[in-house]
């Protein structure tokens, strides 16, 4: 199976200038394709094979006065570029079709100068020496090793977030770590006052970053609004927003990684609910708590490291009742209001909360 192993890096000034020459004619690339994809579109034609994009807009582009800059950076992101319109034409098409699962992908976007950028190199454009990474016509990164790569990477895609952050994404085949076999089994209840409660009885607070920082998000957000469009006082404003929505992301993705990874190490059997997130963040009342929490990831996390581990991860249809059955007889006593946290059943006397809910996912989902 692949990974993703990451790393941060600091390139020297003049390799922060070619890299922004990089990501600029990535972009370039990328959005001239867009556009004439979009226009032809409009004009009542196919879309162009990628083949045909790639001549166009990377070797022919290269002979055009105003596009000549394109042939002082490496060609490999250049066409790894379109590869990713490429990929994201054939996910929307199959989304539209039905034959991709999951949610309904939108078209692809243009790439903005602002947000994240990213170049991606294939075997032919980088080389590892030693404990720096060498890019075709960036040079040698100093990178901070935290932990081995495991086999050798089949690409390498370098990052600039919103900070002005520097990593390296390697993609790397490692082999299923399976663990010793557990006879525990636990189930999930997630949730907005407490995030996760177990059904050995066990209540996981979560941290809620956004919550405790919500006062110095809204005073940096303040500051930006306040300053002149293209003044060198709104980026550093913007700078400063931007590390701390990193921050908070940082945070969060810590405590869901140790969490899960905790979580999978104790038990056997894992099960989760089928939580409709993205229908319940509509809710303009609830929406800032829940994207706060990750529920999402949380999910992710578990499925990605139950396959990595050899672990059972199974998730219970969302229209179950779960919250309305005692775990103990079986009896449902109806729909119960939000604002009811604990009930008592009424035919064997049972207290229910949610790590009881938890309980009854096992029961349905463990086999006998």
């Amino acid at each position: 199976m692949k990974a993703r192993y990451r790393y941060r890096c600091y390139p020297t000034p003049s390799q922060k200038l070619a890299l922004a020459q990089l990501f600029g004619c990535v972009r370039v690339v990328f959005n001239d394709a867009l556009a004439f994809c979009i226009s032809e579109y409009k004009g009542g034609r196919k879309k162009p094979k990628n083949a045909e994009l790639q001549k166009q807009f990377i070797t022919q582009a290269k002979k055009l006065e105003e596009r000549q800059w394109l042939s002082e950076v490496s060609a490999v992101p250049l066409q790894q570029s379109l590869n990713d319109l490429e990929q994201a034409y054939s996910n929307f098409f199959n989304s539209c079709k039905g034959n991709r699962k999951g949610q309904r992908v939108k078209p692809p976007k243009f790439k903005k100068r602002k947000s994240k950028q990213s170049a991606r190199f294939v075997k032919t454009g980088f080389s590892i020496k030693g404990k720096k990474v060498y890019l075709a016509k960036v040079g040698n990164l100093e990178v901070v090793w935290s932990r081995e790569l495991p086999s050798e990477p089949s690409s390498v895609t370098i990052i600039k977030d919103s900070a002005g952050t520097y990593f390296l994404s390697f993609v790397v085949e490692i082999q299923p770590d399976i663990l010793p076999d557990s006879e525990n089994s636990v189930g999930i209840d997630l949730g907005i006052t407490t995030f996760a409660t177990l059904s050995n009885g066990q209540k996981i607070e979560a941290p809620k970053p956004l919550k405790k920082r919500i006062q110095k998000l809204r005073k940096f957000s303040k500051q930006l609004s306040r300053k002149t469009k293209g003044s060198k006082r709104r980026e550093k404003a913007r700078k400063r927003l931007a590390k701390l929505h990193a921050k908070l992301s940082d945070i969060r993705t810590d405590f869901l990684h140790k969490l899960s990874t905790q979580i999978i190490r104790e038990n056997q059997t894992i099960v989760l609910e089928d939580l409709n997130v993205s229908g319940m963040v509509k809710n303009r009342k609830l929406s800032r708590a829940i994207s706060d929490l990750g529920w999402k990831t949380f999910r992710t996390f578990l499925e990605a490291k139950s396959e990595k581990y050899g672990r059972d991860f199974r998730v219970i249809n969302r229209w179950e009742p779960t919250s309305q059955k005692c775990s103990c007889c079986g009896f449902k006593i109806g729909k119960l209001d939000l604002s009811i946290r604990e009930w008592i059943c009424l035919n064997c006397g049972e207290s229910h909360d949610g790590a009881s809910r938890a309980c009854w996912r096992i029961e349905m989902l463990t086999p006998q």
